[in-house]
């Protein structure tokens, strides 16, 4: 089963890593790499790694502990590798969509691991089909690693450049070839990806900084938009293979939700975002209270910001049970209702008697919130003010974000007070796009088409968003 408290909860697609190391460990650091990127999906993962002639994998569904069990690693040998983690959008999940894809080509041995979206992934598979492509997956990674397989160029980078200008949407890549990993950016700068040089003189990318953090690099800074990186061994060099686009279209939810508080994203540290957030937040939607609690985690550096500017008390009203994560064990009937309490758990002490004010990163469908509303009333508190670190999210993704479909979205069918009354709170407030632009210091730059409609990009609305929109039609 999924995991309860986060039914409500945008899902990022994956996280993705490449590795270029003197020695012969790329594999083991890509494996730590990933941990490090686990936040990010927990469907599946994998690791291709390559020593100069072959490419071998292993990759199966489950967290990146359950898939590389002692032993796993040891045939992954060599200097480079590739890594991915997984959360499916499209492409439904199951065997078939793990990754990396790694293909035979006339060229040699090709895997690809994906982190993103695109919004021409139905045409583009079309062809494929029409050419006599043999499709093994309902995931639109397979379609840019059999079009990059097919490609003309002298090497694998030009082969990349050659494709990249037909690819619309979000994109950032990690390729593996026998010689050579290769990474990539869209060039809308859609999903993050930075790169940093590691002690023994290699080159790792990621999709997060505190992956490149954990395997102690240096010199880290983004890929940038449209930019092709090929790392070997102790070299890196950079190709500009697309224009960046003039406005970029950076992820907000990087900084709201997804990113870990370490990271950078765009210059900042994304605690510091989060606490700016919630510092424009108390000031666009001020509430007389006696406390602020957060929804652990990602809301707790906005609590804190709340705190600061409000003057009202910072404290704990949550515990959170961090090792519920996916299980084979269905709850009973009971359990099942009670839904939120299998992942939280409230501390009365800090709240009965009091006005409360919850902070929250987001709310999408609108099924937690309501539950966690109950929690605190039902721990003592004499008012619920829940204050939400972004704008009402009325619209969907196509840029490799699980947010749901317009029918899904409750802020697509109901407007701030209905919601309000549908969660049961005294008061509901969301920070405003350009309180959330002012808190992040940029007035454009990042893509906020779940909250506007502006899509950075023409997609198209009437398209299924669903992610399993390719099952039951495979080549």
């Amino acid at each position: 089963m999924s995991e309860p408290a986060d039914l409500d909860r945008p899902r990022e697609e994956c996280g993705v890593i490449a590795i270029a190391s003197p020695k012969n460990d790329a594999a083991s650091q890509a494996f730590f790499g990933l941990y490090a990127l686990q936040h990010r999906g927990q469907e599946a993962a994998g690791i291709a790694a390559a020593d100069g002639r072959s490419v071998r994998l292993h990759k199966d569904q489950g967290l990146v502990g359950q898939v590389f069990q002692p032993g796993t690693l040891d045939p992954l040998v060599g200097g480079l590798a590739i890594g991915h983690t997984r959360y499916s959008t499209t492409g439904a999940n199951s065997e078939r969509n793990v990754q990396p894809y790694v293909v035979e080509t006339i060229h040699g041995p090709l895997g690809v691991a994906h982190n993103g979206n695109l919004v021409n992934a139905d045409r583009l598979r079309t062809k494929l089909l029409e050419r006599g492509a043999g499709l093994q997956s309902s995931s639109d990674s397979e379609v840019l690693a059999l079009m990059l397989a097919a490609a003309e160029g002298a090497n694998w980078e030009e082969r990349l450049a050659s494709v990249m200008p037909q690819w619309e949407g979000a994109f950032s890549l990690a390729i593996i070839a026998a010689t050579k990993v290769i990474v990539a950016r869209d060039p809308w700068g859609f999903r993050p990806l930075s790169m940093g040089r590691l002690p023994s003189g290699g080159h790792v990318a990621a999709s997060e900084t505190g992956a490149l953090n954990t395997l102690g690099c240096q010199a880290i800074r983004e890929v940038e938009p449209g930019e092709i990186v090929v790392m070997q061994s102790s070299i890196a060099r950079s190709h500009r293979a697309v224009a960046a686009k003039p406005v970029q279209a950076r992820c907000t939810f990087e900084h709201i939700y997804f990113s870990r508080p370490d990271s950078m994203w765009d210059g900042m540290r994304v605690h510091q975002a989060r606490q700016k957030l919630g510092e424009e937040l108390a000031r666009e939607h001020p509430v007389e209270a006696d406390v602020v609690i957060p929804v652990p985690d990602s809301s707790m550096p906005a609590a804190i910001g709340y705190a600061d500017v409000s003057g009202i008390p910072y404290n704990e009203g949550f515990v959170k049970n961090r090792y519920i994560g996916r299980t084979f064990i269905e709850p009973t009937d009971e359990l099942r209702r009670q839904g939120v309490a299998l992942k939280f758990n409230t501390l009365p002490e800090n709240i009965a008697g009091r006005r409360v004010i919850v902070v929250d990163d987001s709310i999408v469908r609108g099924t937690t919130s309501g539950p966690l509303v109950r929690l605190i009333r039902d721990a003592g508190a004499t008012e619920v003010h829940v204050r939400i670190t972004c704008p009402p999210i009325a619209h969907p993704c196509f840029f490799g974000v699980d947010m749901g479909t317009y029918e899904e979205l409750i802020a697509h069918q109901l407007g701030v007070p209905e919601i309000c009354d549908h969660i049961g709170a005294d008061t509901l407030g969301f920070l405003s796009v350009p309180r959330m632009m002012k808190a992040l210091g940029r007035d454009d730059g990042y893509c906020n088409a779940c909250f506007t409609g502006d899509y950075p990009l023409p997609v198209q609305l009437s398209l299924n968003t669903s992610k399993q929109r390719f099952d039951g039609v495979l080549g």
